[in-house]
């Protein structure tokens, strides 16, 4: 097949994790090749803009805003790019080989969104060595693409069989969304305002110490990764890196210009979202059956009910949950929070 020779090309690794099993490491990998959004990609975000806010009563928006919409709204209209097949190294590896991920399939190039699936496998002695050469704390190693026109770079954490990992929600559990709040206050603080971390959350999640491991499962769409990551991770925050885990979603909503799909995306696909991360957190579970998980999730949506579910499932394995109440919900219905730890909004704790 025929390519057009394209320098440059985004690649995005998203951040992943590692378990071992019979003196093996597997890594399951997400990746996605793309293209900045040009031309009529870039007139489909700003219509979108236009429609989002005509449809919430968003009338009153300023320049600054709408820029940061166009930043928000890049990746949903980025252009994949097909039939990549990505190389990458790790850094500081004195052998410097390449690798590269297969899917289910065999395939070693991505699908027609750009995207491509797989598993890679490192024996304990290859990952030693990696470790080693890197001085790598806690079991972080980072890896940069090295295939022809491909720019990114990528961290995974190698987690031991043993210990204690915490999986996080993050709309309004450690970033303020304010669900709740209705369709015009969710747009505005997902796609028009700067991010804002949720009080208190960040001096408890560092509480758990630098050996706990950290899992971000959230109803959020992938789309919305790399301003999330810049923001949860960045040095002005700090929330401490982990894995990611979103909801998959068509990549390009804006296409069709629904108001309606982008208002289900953002904040009404509650079905959707519980079997999403009953099934992302499940699989987490089954990865590392000899540590114990604290869950932490909010009471604006499903995370009670979730966890509690995967506690009945996984019982050993649950160690703890602690549930921002975001609504006031624990006077009203404490039955939603039996056997749970309450994170009062002003970071008390009942």
């Amino acid at each position: 097949m025929n390519k057009r020779n394209t320098a440059n090309e985004q690649v995005t690794f998203y951040p992943t994790y590692g378990y071992l099993v019979n003196g093996v490491w597997h890594i399951p990998m997400r990746i996605w090749v793309r293209e900045a959004a040009t031309g009529l990609r870039k007139i489909l975000a700003n219509q979108a803009s236009k429609l989002i806010r005509d449809k919430a009563g968003l009338h009153k928006l300023n320049q600054e805003q709408l820029q940061m919409f166009m930043l928000r709204a890049e990746n949903f209209v980025a252009d994949n790019e097909s039939f990549e097949k990505v190389e990458f190294q790790f850094d500081h590896d004195p052998k410097q080989h390449r690798y590269h991920i297969k899917d289910t399939s065999g395939g070693v190039r991505t699908d027609f969104n750009g995207l491509q699936h797989g598993t890679l496998t490192l024996t304990a002695e290859r990952a030693d060595e990696l470790l080693e050469a890197k001085n790598a704390k806690n079991g972080w190693l980072t890896f940069n693409a090295v295939s022809d026109d491909h720019v990114g770079k990528g961290q995974l954490r190698l987690i031991n069989p043993t210990g204690t990992s915490v999986i996080s929600d993050i709309d309004d559990t450690i970033k303020i969304t304010d669900i709740s709040a209705g369709q015009a206050v969710v747009l505005m603080n997902t796609f028009f305002k700067d991010f804002v971390a949720a009080p208190g959350m960040l001096d408890f999640y560092h509480g758990f110490g630098a050996d706990t491991a950290f899992h971000y499962v959230s109803g959020g769409p992938w789309q919305m990764f790399e301003p999330l990551a810049e923001f949860l991770f960045s040095q002005g925050v700090g929330f401490p890196s982990g894995s990611i885990h979103m909801k998959n979603v068509r990549l390009n909503p804006f296409e069709s210009e629904s108001y309606h799909d982008l208002w289900q995306l953002i904040s009404k696909g509650s079905e959707a979202s519980i079997d999403q991360k009953t099934r992302q957190i499940s699989n987490i579970l089954a990865h590392f059956p000899g540590r114990e998980f604290i869950l932490v999730g909010d009471s604006g949506e499903h995370d009670p009910e979730i966890y509690q579910q995967i506690k009945t499932s996984q019982p050993k394995q649950i160690k703890a949950i602690h549930i921002r109440d975001v609504v006031g919900d624990y006077q009203q219905h404490p039955e939603r929070f039996k056997g749970m730890h309450v994170i009062d909004i002003d970071s008390k704790y009942n």
